[in-house]
């Protein structure tokens, strides 16, 4: 390490994970003079990262201990239909955490987890701006995510909790559509949809395309990515760090940052971090329509997003508190299917492809876990559900400014992993 002005300050860092988060954080470490090695168990974005909405959507970005999780989850124990399934069988993990998880389900928790989330998402466009600017090919799209409705009341229930968000200061603006209007600026929504809201300022891009440019990115700037390192342990040896795996040799530098998504437990377990990390894998699945879609599309009664991708749709939803690694379980996109069929037309779903299942970080408290842990020169970041994508690049400047700097942020004090 070197010394400036009297604080040590890392030359060198291993990222552990190379999804947005992780390739986020190498990105801001670099810009912050820091050399860094990127590992991963699988290829670069092969986890949650690389088949989710990819919406980038701050105004919608919101806790998930919502109360009504609660009788959502509640109904997932006997209808695999359900957009949240809980699978009902012995396993003492999973129920502490869904039990803890439950606890939280509070509008008060609600309300200081979002209030807590301010900061980044108040600051989460700009970051991409920020590696826009400095020559990542992004390539985000400005759009409004339309909302549709097949009850009035429903859309007033959304309104009234986006009216929530903005007076806590999450910058969105959001006007309600009416059926002409909703109909002209999405044709994929069915007469069913009988109202819409519109929220405005908002932005999408092709997930997988953004983390393989944002790891091109990295490596001209002078990083290594090692693919197919499955990290089995993380040490410190003489103020160095040491990542190991089963077979080749360790990887050693200044500073390490744990960014493995769903398992981020697995690593990050005996150095203080006590909130616990389960997957809640998502499914996603690409199908042609018969009208060009012209932005990202939500459907709030079936939790399912849709997306423009590559000329298709991409459908995402459902959240599924299974191991990460299990199969996929096909029953979950056909229930996708059946709960939107009705509510989108000129979509292909006997032609659908690319199907997907990814496992999102969730923790029991519905807060992101970003800082350092009780082991010197280790830190941990993930744990943001469904967010990752929308919050990734600022969560990676905020850690590389604490890393280098030595001083907690004060926008990560919610967030710190000995909480």
């Amino acid at each position: 390490m070197a010394e400036f002005g009297g604080d040590i300050t890392p030359r060198s860092a291993v990222v552990v994970g190379a999804g947005v988060v992780g390739l986020s954080t190498a990105w801001f470490l670099q810009d912050r003079g820091v050399h860094v090695t990127v590992v991963d168990r699988d290829e670069v974005g092969s986890g949650a990262s690389w088949g989710n909405a990819g919406w980038v959507s701050p105004g919608l970005a919101l806790p998930l201990t919502s109360p009504h999780v609660l009788g959502e989850g509640l109904r997932g124990l006997f209808d695999p239909r359900a957009p949240l399934s809980v699978p009902a069988r012995p396993d003492p993990r999973l129920w502490h955490f869904l039990l803890r998880f439950a606890a939280h389900c509070t509008t008060r928790h609600w309300r200081r987890a979002l209030e807590a989330s301010l900061p980044l998402l108040v600051e989460s466009l700009a970051a991409y701006d920020t590696l826009s600017g400095e020559g990542v090919d992004v390539g985000d799209v400005e759009s409004p995510i339309v909302a549709g409705f097949s009850d009035p009341r429903a859309a007033a229930a959304f309104r009234r909790e986006l009216a929530l968000v903005e007076a806590v200061g999450v910058p969105v603006s959001v006007h309600d559509l009416d059926g002409a209007e909703l109909h002209a600026a999405r044709p994929q929504l069915s007469d069913r949809i009988v109202a819409g809201v519109r929220v405005d300022g908002q932005r999408f891009l092709d997930p997988a395309r953004f983390v393989d440019q944002l790891a091109h990115a990295v490596v001209r700037r002078g990083a290594t990515i090692r693919s197919r390192m499955a990290v089995s342990a993380v040490r410190v040896d003489r103020g160095r760090v040491l990542v190991s795996a089963d077979e080749g040799p360790p990887v050693g530098a200044d500073v390490a940052v744990l960014a493995t998504g769903a398992h981020l437990g697995e690593l990050a377990r005996g150095r203080g971090v006590r909130v616990p990390v389960r997957a809640g894998r998502g499914y996603s699945f690409t199908v042609p329509t018969d009208a060009p879609v012209h932005g990202p599309i939500y459907l709030p009664g079936a939790r399912v997003a849709c997306t423009p991708y590559r000329d298709r749709l991409r459908v995402a939803g459902t959240m599924e508190f299974r191991a990460a690694d299990r199969p996929a379980d096909t029953t979950r996109a056909d229930a996708i299917v059946a709960s939107v069929r009705d509510l989108l037309t000129g979509v292909r779903w006997d032609e659908r492809s690319s199907p997907w299942v990814g496992a999102r970080p969730v923790t029991t408290d519905a807060l992101p876990l970003v800082g350092a842990t009780r082991r010197p020169g280790v830190y941990v970041a993930g744990g943001h559900g469904m967010w990752g994508v929308t919050l990734g690049p600022v969560t990676g400047r905020l850690l590389a400014e604490q890393i280098t700097t030595g001083k907690q942020p004060t926008a990560l004090l919610p967030f710190d992993p000995l909480r």
